[in-house]
């Protein structure tokens, strides 16, 4: 089955035999098995030893997502966070639920954020203490630029917290060139290709130092992770992981090196993108967003105005040919979405457009404009 979802994506099989035998967490060869993966991660994201720290928390990006919000954010403190879509929405309703104040900016959710409106909305609001930014908005497509909007952050004498869970590994990121950014949060997904399971922030060590006691959760607290991995080890996790998963990470890591890092990632999935995007035109379909603003991770298309048009009967028609798209949109309007990450190719996503035009046909849809 040809996987094209923005998470949990398509890997390699030699990462999925990494999983095929018993681990045990405690062990010391597993042990430095996971101190590895800590220094890798932290390799990718550019943090530098001493300053910066691997956090991992088993779970979904969520999960990690929450952790950074209580560990850095005191009760009470304030958090502002560009109105970009979806999982803006979702990270608005974790601050709130932990107990901090979201300060929702309205922007259009199909353009990228400006960093100036960050900037304005900050001198508006000195009592804002951080910004939230979510580098790839995986509802709709759009690219946000953390480094311009953090070098808007920086400037203020403010922090960030970055949502990177569906750039990390793509999207450039050097947490060595920006101090504001306290975490960067992502997963042993999306764009690394491993399988889910695992979360992980890349924390400057300044900033857990200061937020002993603050997250009001022993398990949402990066701050006593990194407390557990001085007292115990780097290669030690505070509970029970998914060792398994983090085999198949390690294999992924050893594919994302091979490949040539981010650099060649995202080549590739801009490679996706173009000849998926390409491709739908092709079929008179209508992308989202427009080329100049679309991004390489995930592709929306509007739904056809066809009244035999029906998501879940299109989604099972390529199912059918081999081909598994998600079955439900985030974007104010109807659409289908498809994720251009994971360890899929231009020939791959071709392939998909191929299917998709028979499934079309099948459905009997003619009318292919936007709805």
């Amino acid at each position: 089955m040809l996987l094209l979802i923005p998470g949990p994506v398509a890997t390699r099989p030699e990462v999925r035999a990494a999983m095929a035998q018993d681990v045990a967490p405690w062990d010391n060869d597993f042990r430095a098995i996971y101190a590895r993966l800590r220094e890798r991660v932290l390799a990718v994201a550019h943090g530098v030893p001493g300053e910066h720290a691997t956090l991992p928390l088993q779970g979904c990006g969520h999960f990690i997502t929450e952790a950074a919000i209580r560990t850095f954010i005191p009760p009470g403190g304030k958090l502002l966070i560009p109105g970009s879509g979806a999982y803006a929405d979702r990270m608005t309703r974790l601050a709130r639920e932990a107990g901090r104040v979201p300060v929702v900016m309205p922007i259009d959710p199909d353009r990228p954020t400006d960093p100036a409106a960050v900037g304005a909305a900050l001198a508006a609001d000195p009592s804002i203490g951080h910004v939230g930014v979510i580098y790839s908005e995986t509802g709709s497509g759009v690219i946000h630029d953390a480094p311009a909007i953090g070098a808007v952050v920086r400037q203020a004498g403010r922090r960030m917290i970055v949502d990177a869970v569906s750039a990390f590994g793509a999207l450039p990121l050097d947490m060595s060139a920006q101090p504001e950014i306290d975490a960067a949060l992502f997963t042993s997904n999306k764009c690394l290709e491993g399988l889910p399971g695992m979360g992980f922030a890349v924390a400057r060590v300044d900033r857990l130092q200061a937020s002993v006691g603050q997250a009001g959760s022993w398990s949402f607290d990066l701050e006593s992770i990194y407390t557990h991995a001085l007292k115990a080890g780097w290669g030690s996790f505070r509970f029970t992981p998914p060792a398994q998963v983090l085999m198949a990470f390690d294999k992924a890591l050893d594919f994302y090196e091979a490949e040539g890092g981010q650099p060649a990632r995202l080549a590739r999935y801009v490679a996706n993108m173009r000849a998926f995007y390409d491709g739908i035109r092709g079929l008179g379909l209508s992308p989202y967003l427009p080329r100049e603003q679309q991004g390489p991770i995930i592709v929306n298309v509007h739904a056809p105005a066809d009244p035999a048009w029906d998501l879940q009967r299109f989604v099972d028609a390529l199912k059918a040919r081999g081909v598994l798209i998600s079955n439900f949109y985030n974007t104010a309007t109807p659409t289908f979405r498809v994720g251009c990450i994971g360890a899929v190719t231009p020939d791959d996503m071709r392939r998909a457009v191929g299917a998709m035009a028979e499934a079309l046909n099948e459905l009997g849809i003619t009318r292919r404009e936007a709805a």
